[in-house]
């Protein structure tokens, strides 16, 4: 898998998914070895969603560098969830991966997931 071709499989993903009804592509960068994107969905139910990834690509394998993948209510006023691999977490189990539930405060280990991974966890989630 090239960087390119990553981004057009995410695209291709948030377009062909039944939970998510729109999305705006709010940042996308490749450089020679490194990529980036955002986006900001609306899902069926009207919450809110914006992924960010940091991705590389080593023997043809895709690798997540940094993430953080926020879940709110409608008015973007309501944390319902947020995973992250911000470093600021040091005890908890497999950091710096950890989610963030109902509020800033109430943290839980998590897990390393890329933004099609992260779709399909979603979709089971909320199916």
């Amino acid at each position: 898998m090239e960087l390119e071709q990553y981004i057009v499989t995410i695209k291709n993903k948030i377009s062909a998914s039944p939970l998510i009804t729109t999305s705006e592509v709010v940042d996308e960068k490749l450089l020679l070895n490194r990529g980036y994107f955002r986006v900001r969905l609306t899902l069926l139910n009207t919450d809110f969603v914006e992924l960010t990834e940091a991705f590389t690509i080593k023997n043809n394998q895709l690798l997540t560098l940094d993430y953080r993948y926020q879940w709110m209510d409608s008015s973007k006023q309501v944390l319902r969830k947020r995973w992250d691999s911000v470093k600021h977490f040091p005890d908890l189990p497999n950091f710096p991966h950890h989610v963030h539930i109902g509020s800033e405060t109430n943290v839980k280990p998590g897990q390393s997931r890329n933004i099609l991974e992260f779709i399909d966890f979603m979709e089971s989630e909320l199916s």
